[in-house]
This record gives structure tokens, C-alpha cells and sequence, in this order.
């Protein structure tokens, strides 16, 4: 039975870019999941084998990273067009490129108007928050005696385009990771508190304002902390959260680090001055730990999957 080649193209999917432009102090993020698609004469490739029309996927990836520190991101579809116009203009077989961009939103974290010990108030304009991706959470027992009530909140992306380092580290023989001196520090947030009203003789706390105040607590000791470590960064929210919020006696937090890695923008003569990243999302760094305040005892589980 004769076959015919029908519709077909090829690229690299979901090639995550994150651009940071620098306006002196303050900082703006454009964060992108680029996928492109080329399709037009590619039948020899199907049929023989020949690469002879074939621009490799892993050049398209690395004209993604070199266009974001070319041209910025004004605009999804702005980055898009250009794409899109380089690939057919710049490649004769190709005829047809398909761009897919999906863009997460940042919003810039308020820090509170006092100073922190290493950052003031109101210097911190590098500090973002992402839109839309917090789930409120929360676990209430009950013994007919006594109420135990566990909240919090997961999926809560945040992130630090500078004032972050990772230097100073054991190194053996399997280590590679070079330390770095200004670093983006995110992660994406778990936490869990657990309140110390645990009978209705006592005063029940205000939940809706509790909840309120301690996530902007967490969020301003992530944005006002200059960091070392993520791990001094989880301690630094849990004692936020425990010496502002009196309700409060335990934080139980799961940190995953998110990943970003300066992308080698030298084979294409540019230089990448902490202006573009590869942003990875496995393997990553787990961060867990438990703040309490002096004299409690720890409650919530170290597995908090089911919580």
C-alpha cells in the first residue's frame, strides 16, 4: 500500500526564558514558556533521512535566549513576531513558523515601612510575587474537647532578582556548582501554620485578618532578607510570622528551589550580564524546616502531603 507524507513541522517546545531588565534599583521580569514550530519543505528528511533543510531544535532554543538579550520582551507578541519573521526570513525551506507563548505574571512584593536589618523598605524593588497561583489551605481536628487548626497555603511563587548569594559550600570530588555572588533566589511556597487556640474558652482568633497578615509577613521577610542561603530565607519567614502573629506557635515550611541558570550567551558574541536565565524546574534543591516559638512543642507532621 503506497503512503504519502501529510502535514508535518518540528521545533523546540517550551523553552523557558526569564528576561530581567534593570532600571537602576528597580527591576522588571518578563517570564516566558516559548514553543516554536517550523514546517515547509522537509520531505527529505522524512523520507531519506537527509538534514540538508533541517535548522536543529537546540538552535531554535538558543535563538529564544539570544533574541530575549537582542530585542528584550516588550510584549509577548512583540517577542513572538520577531521569532517567527527570523525563522522564515533567515531559513529558505522553511515557510511557515508557529510561536506559542504563555507569560507568568509578577507582582512586585510592599515591604513594610520599617527597615530591615540588611535591606531598607524602600530600596527593595526586586523582589516579585506571582499572580494566580496560591491555594489557601487549612485542617481543622476536633476531639470533642479540644480543636487543633492547621493552615496555610501552597503554590505561592516568589522570587528575588538579586540579593541572593550561594558561595562557601562543601565541595568534593562529584561538585561542579560554581558559587555565586548575585544570584535570583524563588521558590515555590508550602507552608503551614498551626494556631495555639485549641478550646472555645478562649478568645477564637480573627481567621480572614490572621490569614492576611501572616502571608505579608512571610512575603516581606522573603523580599527584605538578604540571603545566604534559602534555608536562612525560611527562617527569617517563620520568625517573621511567629514574633508578629501572637496566634501563631508553629510554621512548618517546604521550600523547592527554583532553579534559574545563566544561559552561555558567548558562542553567539553576546554578552550575558545576569540579564538571561534558563529557568529549571527538575532537578531541584528541597528545602523543609519547622520555626516554633521558644518553649512549643512541634505538631505539625514533616510530611505535610496530606495536609
Amino acid at each position: 500500500m503506497a503512503t504519502i507524507l501529510g502535514q508535518n513541522q518540528y521545533g523546540k517546545a517550551e523553552n523557558r526564558v526569564v528576561k530581567i531588565t534593570r532600571d537602576g534599583d528597580t527591576h522588571h521580569i518578563k517570564d516566558l514558556n516559548v514553543s516554536v514550530a517550523l514546517s515547509g519543505d522537509m520531505d527529505d528528511v522524512h523520507y531519506s533521512g537527509s538534514n540538508a533543510n533541517v535548522l536543529p531544535t537546540d538552535t531554535t532554543k538558543n535563538t529564544v535566549y539570544a533574541f530575549a538579550k537582542e530585542y528584550g520582551i516588550e510584549s509577548a507578541e512583540q517577542f513572538g513576531i520577531h521569532l517567527a519573521r527570523w525563522f522564515v526570513n533567515s531559513q529558505e525551506p522553511i515557510k511557515k513558523a508557529r510561536i506559542r507563548i504563555e507569560e507568568y505574571s509578577w507582582d512586585r512584593i510592599a515591604t513594610s515601612d520599617a527597615n530591615s536589618k540588611f535591606i531598607g523598605s524602600d530600596e527593595v524593588n526586586h523582589s516579585f510575587v506571582r499572580q494566580g497561583m496560591e491555594t489557601r489551605v487549612t485542617q481543622i481536628t476536633y476531639d470533642g474537647t479540644n480543636w487543633e487548626v492547621i493552615s496555610g497555603l501552597k503554590d505561592l511563587v516568589v522570587m528575588n532578582s538579586t540579593n541572593s548569594e550561594f558561595w562557601g559550600y562543601v565541595k568534593d570530588k562529584y561538585t561542579t556548582l560554581k558559587e555565586a555572588y548575585d544570584r535570583i533566589l524563588a521558590t515555590q511556597v508550602s507552608a503551614r501554620w498551626r494556631f495555639n487556640w485549641s478550646d472555645d474558652e478562649q478568645r477564637m482568633p480573627n481567621w480572614e485578618k490572621s490569614y492576611a497578615e501572616t502571608k505579608k509577613h512571610m512575603l516581606q521577610a522573603f523580599a527584605e532578607t538578604y540571603s545566604l542561603s534559602l534555608q536562612q530565607t525560611l527562617y527569617q519567614m517563620g520568625s517573621r510570622i511567629i514574633n508578629h502573629r501572637s496566634e501563631i506557635d508553629e510554621v512548618r515550611f517546604s521550600l523547592p528551589n527554583k532553579h534559574h541558570f545563566l544561559v552561555d550567551l558567548e558562542p553567539f558574541g553576546l554578552k550575558n550580564d545576569n540579564e538571561v536565565y534558563f529557568a529549571a524546574d527538575r532537578p531541584y534543591g528541597l528545602i523543609e524546616a519547622t520555626v516554633l516559638r521558644d518553649g512549643v512543642d512541634a505538631r505539625i507532621p514533616v510530611d505535610m502531603t496530606n495536609l
